[in-house]
């Protein structure tokens, strides 16, 4: 892999042809039969085999092609560390491959940022550098196949096909029957990520113990000052997030078996208990409150000290499903013995707030503009709560940022009156009166109306969950995870059904690589004709693509061929 750059340049241009000259397909071929065979290892309980093979896959050429290429086509590809070095070219990202080698390495301090909480509170994010993203992206691929085969079920944060949707369609299947459990444990962990202790993660992660002990001691600068990392795992990291379900990993198995070994399998059984978690938020449902302040809080209090974790006094609590709890922002309750589960009020509120600010802003943007910047922000939140009771939250929030946009128009054209600001921002579409649109010209030529994403428009879909004994890595579920990868990206993409139909032609995959694509990956709608050169808006003339092999087409002139299915 080493590559030396001689004067004239040739080895630069060797990189870029080497680069665009992988087969990904191959490429992904490989890692997924060596994560494979890792997982079945794990299932044996063959763990000196599972080193072996992790051992294995780190030093392969594919794992290390697929780990670059991860972290060069994500969204944090245009943040820089504190080296402020981008991966932002062919030659870059081949000559990275080179760097990925354990002999040597050494990870530099996290770059610390904060952002802005829905609570209004600062998260404090560690911004590795691409070289340290890389790295971890790596030797996640040889953790991510252990992790899943030893997960608890009901855990949904941060793993393959599984959602913020399928947890509430868990709690649901828990709490919705009569003789479900009435009382709700509400659980959270303070400050998950910057409290995990070191020790017990050296211990207990199944990985290469250096490697990880570097990240966990590669400190911090937060305003040029160099901080040490004593604890936890700095979120922002691509790995930081399995290494969190690894720590949590066992809550729901170890407390079902500590309860069957005190009461017995058919006592336990009565209890009810029943634990559901996303990331390092946790409900925990049993048949009185006495059950989980006695027996569960103080189990779980245990669980999470020695692994250096403790529960947050403001944020957990417990109470009676009628008068309902907040989790992941929607809001569970009953109404005389039939649960519903609607938008949470706070996330409703939060929402409303950002849409306020992105108005607000821009106040002397064009309406197309504006538009262009509101409607994946309403599509996205609209889409988040389309399993729900939404209906009424919809028409609310609608109605709301409706009466922001026509303070909006009316601010423009003080001067006007109130029916020529109307004719001028707001139109009639169909039976729709008062629809906020900005005429603009297609790309064929003609003229149209691009709309204001219709809230109350979206579709309420029951959400199918996830099996709980579903594992990604495991040939036997190989098909269900197919269909279920395809069914989520069709929902994610309704609200375009000619996208549903390019990505079902193409089985699901890239029509350039051959890999697959996903919402973690992206897609770009490529024509195969250009328009420039007279090529039309069929779907006959269309494929979807990667966004890095996309640019790969464009900058190569390479061609692509509508895929055939066999």
């Amino acid at each position: 892999m080493k590559v030396s750059i001689r004067k004239d340049g040739s080895a630069l241009s060797h990189a870029l042809d080497n680069w665009h000259a992988v087969d990904w397909q191959r490429v992904e071929r490989n890692v997924r039969g060596m994560q494979i065979r890792i997982a079945k290892a794990s299932q044996e309980g063959k763990w000196r085999r599972v080193k072996a093979l992790q051992r294995m896959l780190t030093r392969t050429l594919s794992a290390k092609l697929w780990a670059v290429r991860r972290v060069t086509q994500n969204q944090g590809k245009r943040t820089a560390g504190v080296d402020r070095e981008l991966w932002d070219t062919p030659e870059s990202r081949w000559l990275a491959v080179g760097r990925l080698k354990r002999r040597g390495y050494r990870p530099l301090p996290l770059r610390r940022v904060f952002i802005p909480k829905a609570n209004g509170k600062m998260r404090p994010l560690g911004i590795p550098t691409m070289l340290d993203r890389a790295m971890q992206a790596l030797y996640l691929l040889a953790l991510e196949p252990v992790a899943e085969t030893t997960s608890d079920p009901n855990s949904y944060g941060f793993r393959k096909n599984r959602s913020t949707a399928d947890a509430m369609a868990q709690i649901f299947l828990s709490t919705s029957k009569k003789v479900s459990a009435a009382w709700i444990l509400e659980a959270d962990i303070k400050g998950c990520f910057d409290h995990i202790n070191h020790g017990w993660l050296e211990s207990h992660v199944l990985m290469d113990k250096a490697i990880l002990r570097k990240w966990l001691n590669a400190g911090l600068i937060y305003k040029g000052q160099l901080q040490a990392t004593e604890a936890g795992t700095p979120q922002g990291g691509i790995i930081s997030p399995t290494l969190a379900n690894v720590t949590l990993n066992g809550l729901e198995r170890e407390l079902a078996e500590h309860l069957g070994a005190k009461f017995g399998l058919a006592k336990a059984k009565k209890l009810k208990v029943n634990v559901v978690r996303y990331a390092d938020d946790f409900v925990i449902t049993g048949t009185s409150q006495e059950v989980l302040e006695t027996e569960v809080r103080p189990w779980i209090e245990a669980f999470l000290a020695v692994r250096g974790l403790q529960l947050s006094e403001e944020k957990t609590r417990i109470v009676h499903i009628d008068h309902g709890f907040d989790f992941l922002g929607w809001h569970f309750r009953k109404y005389q013995g039939t649960l519903l589960i609607k938008p949470g009020k706070k996330n409703a509120q939060a929402f409303y707030r950002k849409v306020v600010e992105v108005i607000s802003g821009n106040k002397t943007v064009k309406q197309e503009e504006l538009i262009r910047l509101l409607n994946p922000m309403l599509r996205g939140w609209a889409q988040y709560h389309r399993p729900v009771v939404a209906k009424a939250t919809y028409s609310r929030m609608e109605y709301l940022i409706f009466q922001r946009l026509w303070r909006w128009s009316k601010r423009r054209h003080p001067q006007k009156n109130r029916d020529w600001i109307r004719k001028k921002y707001f139109h009639s579409v169909g039976a729709r009166n008062w629809v906020f649109a900005a005429p603009v010209v297609k790309d064929d030529g003609s003229k149209g109306l691009l709309e204001l994403y219709q809230i109350t428009g979206t579709p309420i879909q029951r959400h199918k969950k996830v099996k709980g004994a579903y594992n990604p890595f495991d040939p036997q579920w190989e098909q269900y995870g197919e269909q279920l990868r395809q069914a989520r990206l069709e929902q994610s993409m309704s609200y375009r059904r000619e996208w549903v139909t390019l990505y079902m032609s193409q089985g699901g995959l890239c029509a350039l690589c051959g890999t697959e694509l996903t919402e973690e990956t992206g897609w770009h709608d490529h024509h195969l004709e250009y328009r420039m050169h007279g090529g039309s808006d069929a779907l006959s003339n269309r494929v979807l693509l990667h966004p890095h092999c996309h640019q790969q087409v464009h900058n190569l002139n390479v061609v692509v061929t509508k895929p055939v299915l066999q």
